[in-house]
């Protein structure tokens, strides 16, 4: 059953099939590519660290504004020694005026909407 004359059924599909799949390994990376070297290069810092783009935002002027220092000094009972990075910060990014962790670890009371289990 599903055998003629000794070949087997469907036998003049299976060529055709077997030629449009060797034809896809040939052409389907071809195509993959074409899109990848038609693009312009993009800036990727990660190969290059040392290099900023030409473009990139720089900035110049970064005023402590008394609202940045209430921020900074959030849950820090006065008078706030040891802080005294915080005169030469600068606009650099510093985990310590955001909120990271809750609940018990949150000893700033940065997290003011969630309710602390130590009861403080």
């Amino acid at each position: 059953m599903g055998q003629a004359d000794g070949l087997p059924r469907f036998s003049i599909h299976q060529r055709r099939n077997d030629k449009m799949k060797r034809l896809m390994l040939l052409l389907g990376p071809l195509v993959a590519s074409a899109n990848v070297l038609a693009e312009a290069p993009v800036f990727i810092a990660g190969l290059a660290p040392y290099q900023r783009p030409a473009d990139a935002p720089v900035i110049t002027v970064f005023e402590q504004t008394p609202e940045w220092q209430a921020r900074a000094l959030t849950g820090i009972t006065p008078p706030p020694t040891g802080l005294d990075f915080l005169k030469y910060q600068g606009a650099w990014y510093t985990p310590f005026i955001y909120p990271n962790l809750k609940d018990r670890y949150d000893i700033r009371g940065l997290h003011a909407d969630v309710a602390r289990k130590d009861g403080s």
